[in-house]
C-alpha cells in the first residue's frame, strides 16, 4: 500500500518514513525520538477487553411457564389474606364539616380563627358493632394541600430543635409568618400557623346518661420526632414562659406555644398534637392521629355497640377552600390500618400471572411442536 506524506506532516515533526496511527503515536520512522509512544488502546485486561464471563437466561417454555404459575399461586393467597385482614378492621367515620343545613355543626360553618367563644356542636351516632381492641381516633381533612412546595419549606427545623439563636432569629423560609409586630414567631412558618385546633370529646350514652370516654393524648407522635427532632429551648425546662420570652405566637393561634398543654412533658415544641401536625401529608385528603382509646378489660370491648355522642369545639375553618373535616374511629391489625388496596394489588398481579401462564401453556401445547425450519427446495 502506498502512503503519501505531505509537507505539513513533515513540519509537524513526523520523521521521514514514519506512519501516524489513530491513537496519536508514530510507528516506524528513521529519525531519533526518545519520547514515549502514546496510544489509546485499552489495557489488556478482562474487564477493558470485555472478556469477563457472562450469563444470559434463555427464555423457554420450561422456565417461563412455571414462573408464571408459581407467582400466581403465591400472590393470590397472600392477597386474599391481606384483603380479609383489612376488612376485619373496624372503622367508623363522621363528617362534621356542617355543609348540610340539617347538620348540628352547620351553625359553625363560617367560624373564624379568632372566634370567641368557640362554636360548639354535638353529633350523636350509633356503633352497630363493638370495637374489641385498642381504638385510634383520627381527624381527617380533605382538599388541604400540605404537599405544596412553599408550604412544606415554611418552617425552621433549627428553631423546632431548641436552638436558642434560631428562636429569636427564625429562618427566612418562614416568611410571611416569620415575625409579627417586630417579634419573632415561635414556632414560625405556614405549617405551624395552620395547625389543626378543633377539640373532640367522646361520650357513651346509656339510659340518657353521658359517660366520658378516656382519650389519651400521649404516644400519638413518632418516637424520633418526640425525642430527636423537636425540643424546647435550652434553659429552665419548668419555666417555658421564660424560655419563650421575646417571641410571639403564630398569627392564627389563640394562645402561645408554651400554653398548649398543662403537663411540662407535653408542652411547647414537644406537644404531640403539634408534632403530629408538623409531619406534612403527601396527599390532599389525609388523616392524622388525634387520640388513643386503650382497652382496659380483656373481657369487654373497648367501645361497646350502642349510642355515643361527639362534642366538638369547632375552631378550624375549612369552608373557605371547600375543605371537609372528619372524625374517624379505627382499630388496627398486624399490617396497620384499613388498606384494601394492597390486598387487591396482590390478587390482581397473581391473577394476571396465572392467566398468562394458562394462555402461554395453551399456545405452547398447540403450536410448540411444529417444525419451524424452512423447507428450501432443491
Amino acid at each position: 500500500m502506498a502512503v503519501n506524506y505531505s509537507a505539513k506532516e513533515e513540519a509537524d515533526g513526523h520523521p521521514s518514513g514514519g506512519v501516524g496511527v489513530p491513537g496519536g503515536g508514530v510507528v516506524g520512522g528513521g529519525g531519533g525520538g526518545g519520547g514515549a509512544v502514546k496510544t489509546r488502546k485499552p489495557d489488556n485486561t478482562a474487564f477493558k477487553q470485555q472478556r469477563l464471563p457472562a450469563w444470559q437466561p434463555i427464555l423457554t417454555a420450561g422456565t417461563v411457564l412455571p414462573a408464571f404459575f408459581i407467582i400466581g399461586l403465591i400472590f393470590i393467597p397472600i392477597g386474599i389474606g391481606i384483603f380479609v385482614t383489612s376488612n376485619n378492621i373496624r372503622e367508623y367515620e363522621i363528617d362534621y364539616t356542617g355543609t348540610e343545613p340539617s347538620s348540628p355543626c352547620n351553625k359553625c360553618l363560617n367560624v373564624s380563627w379568632d372566634s370567641t367563644p368557640p362554636c360548639t356542636c354535638t353529633i350523636n351516632f350509633t356503633l352497630e358493632h363493638a370495637f374489641e381492641s385498642n381504638v385510634f381516633m383520627y381527624y381527617g381533612l380533605s382538599n388541604f394541600y400540605q404537599n405544596h412546595r412553599r408550604y412544606v419549606k415554611s418552617r425552621d427545623d433549627s428553631q423546632l430543635n431548641g436552638d436558642n439563636s434560631s428562636l429569636l432569629n427564625p429562618s427566612k423560609e418562614c416568611e410571611p409568618y416569620r415575625t409579627n409586630e417586630d417579634k419573632p414567631i415561635a414556632p414560625c412558618g405556614a405549617i405551624a400557623n395552620s395547625m389543626f385546633n378543633d377539640t373532640l370529646e367522646l361520650y357513651r350514652i346509656d339510659n340518657d346518661t353521658r359517660t366520658p370516654i378516656t382519650l389519651i393524648k400521649k404516644g400519638i407522635a413518632w418516637w424520633t420526632d418526640k425525642n430527636v427532632k423537636f425540643r424546647n429551648p435550652t434553659g429552665d425546662g419548668n419555666n417555658l414562659t421564660a424560655l419563650f420570652q421575646g417571641t410571639t405566637k403564630p398569627v392564627n393561634w389563640p394562645k402561645p406555644v408554651y400554653m398548649l398543654d398543662s403537663e411540662p412533658d407535653n408542652n411547647g415544641f414537644i406537644n404531640e398534637d403539634f408534632i403530629v401536625w408538623m409531619r406534612t401529608a403527601a396527599l390532599p385528603t389525609f388523616r392524622k392521629l388525634y387520640r388513643l382509646i386503650e382497652r382496659k378489660n380483656n373481657l369487654q370491648p373497648t367501645l361497646q355497640a350502642g349510642k355515643y355522642s361527639l362534642d366538638i369545639a369547632y375552631n378550624y375553618p375549612v369552608h373557605s377552600f371547600d375543605g371537609r373535616k372528619r372524625m374517624i374511629l379505627s382499630t388496627i391489625s398486624w399490617m396497620g390500618g384499613k388498606n384494601p388496596f394492597l390486598g387487591i394489588a396482590y390478587i390482581t398481579v397473581g391473577s394476571i400471572c396465572f392467566f398468562l401462564g394458562v394462555v402461554l401453556l395453551f399456545i405452547h401445547h398447540k403450536y410448540g411442536n411444529r417444525n419451524t425450519s424452512a423447507d428450501i427446495p432443491n
